[in-house]
Parts: C-alpha cells; structure tokens; sequence
C-alpha cells in the first residue's frame, strides 16, 4: 500500500460545499427540538446519524441559499472576466437570491424585482432544479430582505442598513465566498456584502466574513489555528465586531477542552441563531474534534439552531479534512447531492487559471 495522497486544494473546497450540505441535513431533522427532545428520540448520545425521509437526508432552506450564493459567485466571476473593471460579486449575489425567492412560492413578476424587467423567467441552469423549490423554514429576515429589495431595487450595505438583525441567515451561506479572490481581505469584504443583503446587524455580516476566511485559508493548507488569527485579524479592522470577536475567542478557549456536553457547549456559546452564536459554534466543533463525523454530531446535538451550526461546522470541517472525510453513506443519502457536486466542480472551473469560453457555459451562468 502506497502512502495516501495529500488532500488538494481542490478536495478540500469540494470538501467544504459538501460536508456543510451534509451538516445541514443532519441538523435539520432536530432543529427545533431542545436537547432533551433529542435525547428521548435519538437515544441519550443524540442524533448518531442522518435522518432520512424517502431515503433522503433532506436540506433545509440553508443549503439552498448556499447554493445560490456559489452560483452568484460563479456570474459574477464571468462578468468580471468579460468586464476587467468589474470587482464587485454582490450585485450578481443579490440577484441569485432572488433567484432563490423565487423558489419559495414567490412569482418571478414579483419576486424578480429589476431583474424581472429583463427577463421573463429566471435564467441559468440552478433554478430549473425541481428539488430546489421545496420550501425549508425559510428565515423570516431573508425572505422580508429580499422582498424588499424586489420593490426598491435598493440593495443593502452595511452602510445602508434596512433591519437590525443578526439571525445567522447571512453566515450560513457564506462559505463559498472563499474562491473569490486570493485576497483574504477582498474575500472578507465580498462575505461581508453578500451577508449585508439580508442581515444589517454587524454580528450578523462580520460573522460571514470570519466563516469565508477560515475556509478561504483552510483550501491553501493553512493550519487552522493560523487561519482563525487571520480572520480574526481582520474582522478587528472591522466597526461594530466586539461582539463577534468575543464569541470567537470564547469558541477558541472552549475547543482547547475538547468535546463538552451540549449543555456546557450552550453556556459557552449560546444556541446558535445568531450570526456570532452559529460561527461560534460550528468553528468550536471542527476544531474540538479530529474527524469530520464527530465534529458533525457535535456540532448539532445541542439546543439551538442545529442545521446552521451543522453548515458551518461541515464548511470548516470538510476544508479541513476533505470530500474523503465525510462518511460515504452520509454522502449517498444527501438530498441533492449531484446538484450540490455539479455546482462546487463548476466553481473549481470558473476561479481556474484557464475556465471555460464555450457559449453554453454562459448559457448555464449568464454574466449578471
């Protein structure tokens, strides 16, 4: 037996898209149940492994949105190819979550806002996916976000704040954000205005941010106690981010004890629905344990917000570890998992040194 290759670069963002899809679906299933719910139904160590329905693990609304927010990416990263002087993905973000509102029971007249004007019906491949327009709890924040958006054709900022929330809507999705530049500053920067669609709370869009770097250094090898101080390191230059920064130090201090049970991981860092909670979280599992599965199931089996901390602990965890970490019937269940795959290896293309020209790519991701 030969020595076993080296996780690439490109396994491990493949790792991250999949693995926090995966910790999506785990956590969905108890999302709203406490800990003790979980126990009576689970067993006392909790949920061991996905739930499945139709022999499905199902995705919530979080993957979806995760989705979206690559595909915007992937626009974006086109447009600036064909437009040099174009280095702003949020405008191609805002669109693809509209996009994404569509999906929800929301007419494309409607929820299209100016996009609607140009087009009939939503282009690209991404929302013809049948399995895209479940609806799965939706955020209440996002859907109000865009839905205002769709009638101002105003899009937010952290400078033009429309709420005060910091649910952990705008991190959730933001791990994809780590292929737009090798900047680890203009990656914090896009996370951060993609975040601030939705989420005007500065601990709900610094939380992005901190989520797309740790990945962003993960994918280039980093060790990840490095990639956490430059993430930090950042979010310091960032106003309003003492609250998240206090989270992240205490989800740092806590991984040092290893493993703890669900009600000391609740004291620690909360529950998870909100944007430095969720981080908090996610981050503490991935870098508490040493495999991929225990950083999942720790990651959810607590009372909170179990889908969110379930993606964030995958994004981190399967940038860390790799596709090859994340337990293969876990895989085989994941609701969408080609969708999912075929989305994560087209982005691999586009950020390549040499991504496709051909008409039926800009057919499958229109530049805008």
């Amino acid at each position: 037996m030969g020595e076993p290759t080296a996780v690439d670069p490109h396994e491990r963002f493949l790792g991250s898209v999949l693995a926090g899809a995966v910790g999506d679906a785990l956590g969905f299933a108890v999302e709203f149940s406490d800990i003790a719910a979980i126990r009576r139904e689970h067993g006392e160590n909790g949920i061991t492994e996905p739930v499945l329905r139709d022999g499905l693990a199902r995705i919530s609304d979080d993957t979806q949105m995760m989705l979206f927010t690559l595909e915007g990416l992937i626009r974006a990263h086109i447009a600036r190819r064909l437009r040099p002087v174009d280095n702003d993905p949020v405008p191609e973000v805002q669109h693809a979550y509209l996009r994404w509102y569509h999906t929800q029971n929301q007419p494309w007249a409607e929820a299209g806002g100016p996009y609607a004007r140009h087009l009939r019906e939503p282009d690209g491949w991404l929302v013809r996916t049948a399995g895209l327009f479940n609806t799965r709890a939706p955020g209440s924040t996002c859907m109000s976000a865009l839905a205002n958006f769709a009638r101002t054709h105003r899009h937010a900022t952290p400078e033009h704040r429309i709420n005060d929330s910091k649910g952990c809507g705008g991190v959730m999705r933001a791990a994809p954000v780590a292929v737009w530049s090798n900047d680890p500053a203009e990656v914090f920067w896009a996370a951060v205005g993609t975040a601030a669609l939705t989420h005007s709370h500065p601990s709900g869009y610094l939380s992005a941010g901190v989520l797309a770097v740790v990945v962003h250094q993960l994918i280039r090898d980093v060790p990840i106690a490095e990639a956490v101080r430059l993430a930090r390191e950042l979010l310091m230059r960032w106003r309003g981010h003492e609250e998240q920064l206090r989270l992240l130090d205490a989800a740092v201090e806590l991984a040092e004890k290893g493993p703890v049970s669900p009600e000391e991981l609740q004291a620690a860092l909360g529950q998870g629905w909100v944007g430095e909670e969720a981080l908090a979280i996610g981050l503490y599992a991935a870098t508490a344990t040493a495999d991929l599965r225990t950083a999942l199931l720790l990651s959810v089996n607590h009372s909170g917000d179990s889908d969110s901390t379930g993606m964030v602990c995958g994004n981190i965890a399967g940038a860390l570890h790799g596709t090859r970490a994340v337990p293969p019937e876990w895989l085989r269940t994941l609701e969408l998992r080609d969708v999912i795959e075929a989305l994560a290896r087209d982005a691999l293309a586009e950020f390549s040194p040499g991504p496709p020209t051909d008409p039926a790519w800009t057919h499958r991701y229109p530049a805008w």
